[in-house]
Order: C-alpha cells, then structure tokens, then sequence
C-alpha cells in the first residue's frame, strides 16, 4: 500500500528552485548595476578632481587657457566638461562621464570639482 501524505507536494521542489534561481539572478543583476553606476560616479568625481586642478595650474600664469587645460584632461579620462569657470583664481568645473546600463539606455554620472592657488 503506497502512503499518499505528499501528493499534493509532488513537482514542488522543481518551483521552489525556479523562483530560487530568478530571485538569484535579480539581486546579481541589481548589484552588477550598482556597481557600474558607482564606478562611473567615481571616474567623474576624479576627472573632475583632475581637471580643476589642471585648470587651477595655469590659473596664475595664463587665466584665458585654464578652462582649455581642464578640458584637455577631462577628455583624457573619457569625460566631458560641461561648465568651466574660473573665478578669480579658482577653477570650478562640472564634469560629465557616459553610463550605459543594459534596459535602461544612456545615462551621465556628474561631478563638479573646484581648484586654486594655495
């Protein structure tokens, strides 16, 4: 005579491991994710880091040329500046750096920095 306490439970396991493997693959695409919005928050906050002080570096000697300064380096780190004053003998600049995050299309992580004489 065969028990039938688990019929009802019959091919349970198989969902259970299912939703098991999509809740898995959800929290791994949320943290990939994460951490390439946080990768990219930290390149801007250091091509703008760069940048201001490349800028603050001519600041004394030739002000016309600081932002062009700025700009040359923020471009060497895949950036783009998308404000640059100088202020006196300060330089503030804002930078841009591309995020592409898959199903959620083309974003920019920002950074302003700013920089001068000591």
């Amino acid at each position: 005579m065969h028990e039938r306490t688990g019929a009802r439970d019959r091919g349970s396991g198989t969902i259970w491991v299912v939703a098991s493997m999509a809740l898995i693959w959800f929290t791994a695409g949320t943290l990939v994710l994460a951490g390439a919005a946080r990768i990219a928050r930290h390149r801007a906050r250091s091509a703008a880091d760069l940048s201001a002080l490349a800028g603050a570096s001519r600041v004394l000697i030739a002000p016309e040329t600081a932002c062009r300064h700025a700009r040359d380096l923020a471009v060497a780190n895949h950036a783009s500046i998308t404000r640059c004053q100088v202020r006196g003998t300060v330089v503030v600049v804002r930078v841009e750096v591309p995020l592409r995050l898959p199903w959620f299309g083309d974003h920019h992580a920002t950074a302003e920095a700013r920089a001068g004489p000591r």
